[in-house]
């Protein structure tokens, strides 16, 4: 393990440096504390309450419970069992009714609808159980990428000093233009309304997405009867709706929703969130690899978002468990070539596939809507494409990380508490 000793004109050294505690930044910090090396987790103490959800897919879901998390968070969630497409438009070329089936390709569910609080407590506490993990709650000031370590600065006045800095520090990412990352983003002319809701018809575990000519309308099952929903429309009528009394939006959300799911009664603690992308010319240089909204930012359509940033991490720790084990630079060239080529596969053509579906619902050219009901035509009436669509919208079978398969790394230490100098 690296000496973290620091004199007084020295910064402290670590081995991984992780900037930032969402999801993707704490799971990160676990999982390089169990390799053994020597971690430092920089974030500021959260503020706020998060009452947002996120459908974990089936590769997240065996990412958690490898690294004995899933248990702490699993009740708090409902199962996903069928995803269901709905054309809602009225225009002239409709898509049939779709239902992708998770018993369809053998599992019992394609993964769980989490509230964000509950994922971000599991996460947290297990954080700190790593006695190898330091957290530091400070902003990062400054980062300055060297030829051995980079050196952070921050808020408090402290300097670190790290092989690795995994950054995990969003969409506007200081580490990302301090590495000299340049990125290609772009907005759409939506936003989403976000809130959970109780209803009096069961949900069944089926997900039911009404595409509309404005985005998506989907509704995800909760525990109980009570579902999360994300409402994808133009970014003034997502205002209208914000500001409608509890009773009018309830009644609204029925009226969107067909009333499958009977009488609405909407929770407190709704939101708004502007749609847009970003896509990284890189994801590692300058000993910086980015993880979650720091390496991919797109609309939250399919379930994509933070279920990538999850294998962001893992293929991460891919790259570096083997360098790791013979002693080699965990930040170096090596490791961050391969996580590049890595990521940019699983990134671009996920990013690539969200954006012309998304396209395709706002388009007013006739091709495209035709293209779009066409293909949900093909996967309601073919099902080998229909299972290939299932099983490639859960995880890439061809890039799957290990500890997405269950699989253990070389140098990974399973147990949620145990130092690694135990070793």
């Amino acid at each position: 393990m690296t000496d973290t000793s620091a004199t007084p004109t020295e910064p402290e050294r670590f081995d991984v440096a992780v900037v930032g505690a969402g999801p993707a930044g704490m799971t990160a910090a676990i999982v390089f504390a169990r390799l053994g090396l020597s971690t430092v987790l920089v974030a500021p103490e959260p503020a706020g309450r998060d009452a947002r959800t996120t459908a974990l897919l089936a590769g997240s879901v065996e990412m958690l419970r490898t690294l004995g998390l899933w248990d702490a968070v699993s009740a708090e969630g409902a199962p996903l069992k069928v995803m269901r497409i709905i054309d809602g438009t009225r225009r002239l070329i409709r898509a049939p009714l779709v239902e992708f089936s998770s018993a369809e390709i053998g599992l019992e569910a394609f993964g769980a609808n989490i509230p964000n609080e509950a994922l971000n407590a599991a996460l947290r506490a297990a954080a700190g159980a790593e006695k190898s993990l330091t957290q530091v709650p400070a902003f990062l000031e400054a980062l300055e990428p060297g030829e051995v370590r980079a050196t952070l600065t921050l808020s408090n006045g402290q300097r670190l000093a790290a092989r690795l800095v995994v950054a995990a520090d969003g969409r506007n990412s200081p580490c990302r233009a301090a590495a000299g990352i340049e990125v290609r983003s772009w907005s759409y002319p939506q936003s989403a309304l976000v809130l959970n809701f109780g209803h009096t018809v069961a949900h069944r575990f089926v997900s039911t997405e009404f595409h509309t000519e404005t985005g998506p309308f989907t509704m995800v099952p909760l525990p109980g009867l009570r579902s999360s929903l994300v409402c994808i429309v133009r970014p003034e009528e997502a205002e209208r709706l914000y500001g409608l009394a509890d009773d009018e939006l309830s009644a609204e959300i029925e009226r969107r929703g067909q009333s499958i799911l009977g009488k609405v009664t909407v929770e407190p603690d709704r939101q708004i969130y502007p749609m847009s992308g970003m896509v990284p010319k890189a994801f590692g240089r300058a000993r910086v690899a980015l993880v979650g909204e720091a390496a991919h930012v797109f609309p939250p359509i399919g379930a994509q978002g933070l279920n990538l940033g999850l294998r962001d991490v893992a293929a991460l720790a891919d790259a570096v468990a083997g360098v790791a084990r013979l002693g080699g630079d965990v930040g170096g060239p090596e490791v961050l070539g391969a996580y590049d080529r890595n990521r940019q596969v699983d990134v671009r053509s996920r990013t690539t596939a969200v954006d012309l579906l998304n396209r395709t619902l706002l388009s007013d050219f006739l091709p495209a809507q035709g293209l779009h009901g066409f293909g949900l035509y093909l996967a309601s009436r073919l099902g080998g494409l229909r299972r290939m669509m299932m099983r490639e919208g859960i995880a890439p079978t061809m890039r799957l990380p290990k500890l997405m398969r269950g699989g253990k790394l070389d140098t990974f230490d399973l147990h949620p508490s145990r130092d690694a100098s135990d070793n």
